[in-house]
């Protein structure tokens, strides 16, 4: 029987092509993505009746074809899967592709299951006008008797129906491809296009553009002559590990699969196998890579798929702010996605997924921790990036990860949150019951505050990753009657106000003739000079910033919001030993310029020990101190 149709479509349709184009499909290399996924859908479907005993004719092996063609300059898309008859194709192709520009989209926007719309025959193929001005479709159904039928239209209102020139069951789809896109008819170009959407995809996909040479029997001079066959160039991986269950895999496959995504990459430190199929459907695997201290924050690590089928790396909706420093793969067919499965959407299930993934990270932690522990603090400089930006970024993770956070001193000691409580609270508690903690964000520069520290007894943190300014202030606003210190915010015995201090030997005129002789020997702005009872064996002079200033500084330059501290210019205190034996000299010596030489000397010293002498201060600084010698 012979199928002949010609069609004119509805005057409303003239500008579905622009709406297509511009609208639908944010990049044009989608096409070959939607198209292949048709043909796979086709040939897990007619899997899925043969299953069902709802089709009992030969299956042959599952395959998905695509050819390139330079010389005609088209592209073929082949399957072995279910087929479409004449009729099919008015319904699955006219009717939804065509069915009136407003009308269409708006069949979009209020889907509530956008998936289900692309899964159709209709809105994925529909974006082979993005590349071709001339689309042509060769298909036979598996339904007994069917005829093969062809379908034909050039982009415009016009399309035709007539009898089709394919022998066995499945679909091809011919795209001609046009003048401002043949950028795609390059095979290097498809096959990367293959290889980010296509390289995990349920059924194999065949790219057909190698051919090797075999033997074909010998010429008129008995040389052996070869003919050209197209080799079998599977380019897919059709059971990656997350449609595994984890009790199949060792842990050298989740090592190899790592390598498969990051060939450059060192080993990850563990991963987390996902799987739960409710309340929503989800796999993956997702792996902790060495980071370190690098915040140069490596995103776009984590590919989001949808059934096999790469969606897009852009996964912050799905993944919570502070894992996206992880790698790996989520697979869900519940993540709603737009026609062009190419932008999330933010929706109840996302907001489960992610709840859900925040969790399982979590309870990860915890067991390695509580299985491990030395194991777990071997790894903590490279985890504990992750950890701290979770508990300052997320509650409900900080509530779970207090149990596994740990605290490193300068010691290279590491403690729980209680532990180190415990560990300090007798030492470092100060007279309105305050407890301190001490800590260090670069314990090269700081060592000799570090020293005096530790000779009072005080145990120093070390706090030196990108994300620990805003861990303390998170520490200091969770933990009841805590509050943290650096090292050089003040001299040690002011570190924590206690009741007992020393008294400084100095009578109060002294202490008032020392005061100026410094103040004449400072010439550096924004230096307050005080003279305090220390400690004999404490430096002569020490400079430090307040501890609140400071910190507010350093939220300026991270862009905190505190454009009114960033602005401000920088105040240090110049505390003055009175107890020192060199202030002894100083008042001991009647000669005015040696007193401000001496003076200059210990003020030298104490911003060279905070890395603030430089330049030409220093060179002075350093032909002073060979004068001294």
């Amino acid at each position: 029987m012979s199928i002949e149709e010609k069609g004119s479509i509805s005057i409303h349709t003239e500008n579905i092509f622009p709406i297509i184009k511009k609208f639908l499909y944010s990049d044009n290399e989608i096409f070959l993505r939607e198209l292949v996924s048709n043909a796979v859908d086709a040939v897990q479907k007619i899997k899925r009746l043969a299953a069902l005993g709802q089709y009992n004719g030969e299956l042959g092996e599952p395959l998905v074809e695509v050819a390139l063609d330079e010389e005609k300059k088209t592209i073929t898309i082949s399957d072995n899967g279910l087929g479409m008859t004449a009729e099919e194709i008015k319904k699955y192709i006219n009717q939804v592709a065509f069915s009136g520009a407003s009308e269409f989209v708006e069949k979009f926007k209020d889907a509530k299951d956008a998936n289900e719309i692309i899964g159709k025959f209709g809105l994925g193929f529909y974006s082979a006008f993005m590349v071709a001005d001339l689309v042509e479709i060769q298909t036979l159904s598996y339904q007994d008797g069917a005829e093969p039928a062809k379908w034909t239209c050039d982009g415009s209102t016009s399309y035709e129906i007539s009898e089709g020139s394919r022998t066995t069951r499945g679909t091809d789809i011919i795209l001609h491809i046009n003048s401002e896109s043949e950028e795609f008819l390059s095979k290097q170009k498809l096959g990367e296009i293959l290889d980010k959407y296509g390289k995990f995809l349920p059924v194999p996909i065949k790219f057909g553009t190698t051919t090797e040479q075999e033997p074909d029997g010998e010429d008129e001079e008995g040389k052996p002559k070869t003919k050209s066959v197209e080799a079998d160039n599977i380019i897919n991986t059709t059971n990656p590990i997350w449609t595994k269950a984890p009790a199949d895999l060792s842990d050298q496959d989740y090592l190899d699969f790592y390598k498969q995504l990051y060939p450059f990459s060192e080993d990850p430190l563990f991963w987390i196998h996902l799987n739960v199929d409710y309340p929503f459907n989800l796999t993956g695997v997702l792996y902790f890579p060495k980071v370190k201290n690098d915040f140069d924050m490596q995103r776009n690590k984590i590919k989001l798929f949808s059934r096999q089928v790469f969606i897009t790396d852009e996964v912050k909706d799905i993944v919570p702010e502070f894992l996206m420093l992880l790698h790996g793969v989520i697979d869900s067919p519940d993540i709603p996605l737009n026609v062009s499965r190419s932008f999330l959407q933010a929706d109840s299930n996302v907001k489960k997924i992610n709840s859900y993934i925040t969790k399982k990270v979590a309870d990860k932690l915890q067991e390695l921790f509580n299985k491990d522990r030395k194991g777990y603090e071997e790894k903590w400089s490279d985890i504990g990036l992750f950890v701290k930006y979770g508990m300052v970024s997320e509650e409900k993770f900080y509530d779970k990860a207090k149990d596994f956070a740990l605290l490193t001193n300068t010691k290279n000691e590491n403690y729980t949150l209680d532990e180190y409580r415990e560990k300090v609270k007798d030492f470092q508690t100060d007279k309105n019951g305050q407890v301190v903690y001490i800590y260090t964000n670069d314990p090269a520069k700081q060592d000799s505050f570090i020293q005096s520290a530790n000779k009072k007894d005080y145990d120093v943190l070390l706090m030196n990753s990108p994300i620990d300014n805003h861990f303390i202030s998170s520490l200091e606003h969770k933990l009841e009657k805590t509050s943290l210190k650096r090292v050089d915010s003040s001299v040690a015995s002011k570190l924590i106000e206690k009741d007992e201090s020393t008294e400084s030997v100095l009578t109060e005129e002294q202490s008032k003739t020392v005061k100026e002789v410094f103040e004449k020997a400072i010439t550096k702005p924004g230096m307050h000079v005080e003279v305090v009872g220390l400690n004999p064996e404490e430096l002569p002079v020490t400079v430090t910033m307040d501890e609140f200033m400071r910190r507010m500084k350093d939220m300026a330059q991270m862009g905190g919001g505190m454009g009114f501290y960033g602005n401000m210019p920088d105040n240090y205190k110049v505390a003055i030993n009175g107890n020192h034996k060199l202030i002894s000299r100083i008042l001991k010596s009647e000669n005015e310029e040696e007193q401000k030489t001496l003076a200059k000397q210990a003020v030298d010293l104490a911003l060279l020990a905070q890395g603030m002498l430089t330049g030409a201060e220093l060179t002075e600084f350093v032909s002073r101190s060979v004068e001294l010698i």
